[in-house]
């Protein structure tokens, strides 16, 4: 007489060890909150979503960059509102001293005081900047024109918003030969001249602002739009590499009981085996 494997024992044992196996890995699931740990688990979800985490990342930098640039903007314009509050009483000034009841002691205390408004238009000019890039002119010294800004809000190199320079000094806005007039120089006919020229100095101002404001609203438009694409990537990724907490939790509690049968059945099979010896001897 044989005794021959004990081949329910074997599949017993099979679908135990199988079970056991994808019950470990559904508790990892759980406990890391991720579907897929490791490339095996998933190779091409984890492809896509690495790159959706990726793509995700950047944006984040596009979004801080545009806020970074969006600071520099309204730096520049509160600095350009204050050189257009001096400009209005530069022109309050001169149509003071445009009229014939002002004496020319008062023409001349007016034209020290201009040319003390004018210089601290150009103080703002030399001062304002941003991480020490100069907004209103070339640098601190150096009264040319800015440097353009270039702003990079896309991972692509082509995603830019621009800004082109201007000269917000007296220079840029034709009042440097008002600044340096000479003693005793601002006479009613001057005074009269210089009051057209001031409103063409305001409306240069004016558009150097524009230009910021407009700016401006194109990078808070690109902020509004990159959040909301942002927030798309996140969930598109999270439902490839995160778990379904409610499936997953399903799946173990049916694996457990699995294991629990495997566990049953392997020693029923091992009984078995055990009473047939304890018959054949007894």
């Amino acid at each position: 007489m044989r005794l021959y494997t004990n081949v329910a024992g074997l599949i017993a044992y099979e679908s135990y060890s199988n079970n056991s196996k994808l019950l470990s890995e559904s508790l990892r699931r759980l406990s890391t909150g991720l579907r897929i740990n490791s490339a095996s688990d998933d190779p091409s979800g984890l492809a896509i979503a690495d790159k959706l985490r990726t793509q995700a990342s950047s944006v984040q930098q596009s979004i801080e960059n545009a806020n970074s640039a969006i600071a520099m903007t309204q730096i520049a314009d509160k600095a350009m509102a204050e050189q257009s509050n001096i400009i209005d009483i530069v022109k309050t000034k001169l149509m003071q001293a445009s009229t014939d009841t002002t004496t020319d002691a008062g023409r001349e205390a007016i034209r020290k005081d201009i040319s003390k408004l004018l210089g601290q238009l150009d103080n703002i000019a030399s001062q304002t900047n941003y991480n020490g890039n100069y907004l209103l002119q070339n640098n601190h010294s150096n009264t040319d024109i800015s440097s353009d800004k270039v702003f990079q809000i896309g991972e692509k190199a082509a995603n830019t918003i621009e800004l082109k320079g201007v000269q917000s000094n007296t220079i840029g806005l034709g009042l440097d030969t008002l600044k340096n007039l000479g003693a005793n120089s601002l006479d009613i006919t001057v005074a009269r001249d210089w009051l057209d020229d001031i409103d063409n100095s305001l409306t240069t101002l004016n558009t150097f602002r524009s230009e910021f404001g407009s700016t401006q609203n194109q990078l808070e438009s690109s902020v509004r739009y990159m959040i909301t694409l942002k927030t798309n990537l996140k969930a598109s990724e999270s439902v490839i590499r995160d778990v379904d907490y409610a499936k997953e939790a399903a799946e173990f509690s049916r694996l457990n009981i699995l294991v629990q049968a495997g566990m049953f059945a392997m020693a029923q099979a091992n009984k078995m085996q055990e009473n047939i010896l304890r018959y054949l001897f007894r």
